[in-house]
Formats: structure tokens, C-alpha cells, sequence
């Protein structure tokens, strides 16, 4: 599938594509960042601070320097080239986002860390609400939703917005998925869930691989991050011991 790309009528400040990248990259690093002190923010109040200026923040972090509506919502429509979905009205941006912010706030205790994370994941993508930078904004936002739920940030450095930049399309696809369930009236996360599922099983597998010098999963040996791991866990007993042992010791960290 080709790249999920923004189209709108935004003046160009960086035309040389190697500072492009560069900006891009450190712009990348400050928005994790910040996002994961944020999230940290959230675990010392014991709540997270679900607002939009916090969303408008992230944003301006990923786009500082690169687009001149950093930080802002956009100002009119948008088209996204290489996907059927058309976004909403640009006066209707906000009030779309404080729904889907207001849904995460009446579900936090009752659903899972893997429903939220992918619903925000979704739904930003869904509502498109900056002229760019959407999906590194949805994509931060999703993994601070659950960092925030487990009451942790995470180990590991192979994270899960690396691991989707790496490989785009199973997350294009699964982001199709959902916008085809919600054209016929349902709201079906169920390919976004088993995604984000894979990414994490893989994330936390690296320290698993770090702690004790193995190998299980090699970038490139499935195109599809949750069909290796999960084959990789089925054909290996041992991994799947030591992974459950992991997961346990990490639920009992979160739980003292």
C-alpha cells in the first residue's frame, strides 16, 4: 500500500531534504520525549491529563520548524493521498477531538490498554486534524494511552511508533480496516488491536533479548510483526515461558 500522505496547501520552510530528515529526527526524539514525561506526569497523579492542548503540544513538537500550522489545528479540508477516506470539515476538527478524548476518559477503568491505545490510534487518523504530522501525533498519542493505562513506561527501545515507522503497511491497513467498519456504522479495532499486540509482544521480547543474550525475532523474517512473534512464541515453549514470566514480573512491578 502507498504512503497514507496529507495533501494541503502548506508553505514549504525546509525545501533541502537532508535538513528535512534531520528536523524530522530531532523533532521525533523532543516529541518522545515529552510524551513519555508527560505520561509520567500522568502516573504520579494517578490520571491522565486527556486535553487538547495536550495533543495541540505534541504536534508542535513533532512539527516545530517544518509546518507553519505546528501546534494548530488545520485551518481547512484535507485530502489524504493513497487512502478512499475523507477527512472532516476543518471547523469540525476540534469538537471531534474532544469527543474521541472524552471516550478515552469514560473508558479508561473499564477497557484495555490495547482497545485505547488502538482506538486513539484510529480515531486521531480518522479526524485528520492538521494540515501534517497526523500520524506521528497519533502515533506517540497511542503509545502514551498505553504507557498511561499499565501506569509504566515501557522498556525497550525497539518501541511500538519505531516498529510501525519501520513498516507502514500493516498499520495503512489496519487504520482501511476500521475507517470500512465505521462507513458501515461499527467500530471494529480488532486489526488495529492484534497489531499493536505484535509490536508489543516484540518490544518486550528485546529486553527479554537483552537479559539474557537470545534472539527471536529478526526484522524482515515476517512482513507482519504479529504473525512472527506469535509463531515464534508457539514453536518455542521456553520463549513463551520466559516471555509470561516478563509480562508477570512487569504486571508485579505495576502493582506494588
Amino acid at each position: 500500500m502507498a504512503d497514507r500522505k496529507s495533501e494541503a496547501e502548506v508553505p514549504v520552510l525546509i525545501s533541502d531534504p537532508i535538513e528535512l530528515a534531520e528536523k524530522e529526527a530531532a523533532n521525533a526524539l523532543d516529541q518522545f520525549d515529552w510524551g513519555m514525561d508527560e505520561v509520567e506526569r500522568w502516573i504520579k497523579a494517578k490520571r491522565p491529563s486527556l486535553n487538547i492542548s495536550m495533543v495541540l503540544t505534541l504536534h508542535r513538537k513533532a512539527m516545530d520548524g517544518i509546518d507553519p500550522y505546528a501546534g494548530n489545528f488545520r485551518p481547512a479540508g484535507v485530502a489524504i493521498k493513497g487512502s478512499s477516506h475523507e477527512p472532516i470539515s476543518g471547523e469540525d476538527v476540534a469538537r471531534h477531538v474532544e469527543e474521541m478524548l472524552e471516550y478515552l476518559k469514560a473508558n479508561w477503568s473499564s477497557h484495555t490498554a490495547t482497545h485505547l491505545s488502538s482506538y486513539v490510534m484510529w480515531r486521531l487518523n480518522w479526524i485528520h486534524p492538521f494540515s501534517d504530522g497526523n500520524g506521528r501525533t497519533s502515533r506517540i498519542l497511542s503509545y502514551m494511552v498505553l504507557c498511561g493505562k499499565l501506569e509504566k513506561v515501557l522498556p525497550g527501545t525497539n518501541t511500538i511508533p519505531e516498529q510501525i515507522a519501520e513498516n507502514k503497511s500493516p498499520y495503512y491497513n489496519a487504520l482501511e480496516a476500521a475507517d470500512e467498519a465505521w462507513k458501515r456504522g461499527k467500530t471494529d479495532l480488532g486489526e488495529m488491536e492484534g497489531l499493536l499486540e505484535g509490536y508489543l509482544a516484540n518490544q518486550l521480547l528485546e529486553v527479554h533479548n537483552q537479559a539474557t543474550g537470545g534472539k527471536i525475532y529478526t526484522e524482515g523474517e515476517d512482513e507482519d510483526p504479529k504473525n512472527g512473534i506469535v509463531s515464534k512464541i508457539e514453536s518455542h515453549p521456553v520463549i513463551a515461558g520466559g516471555l509470561f514470566l516478563l509480562l508477570a514480573t512487569i504486571l508485579g512491578l505495576l502493582a506494588s
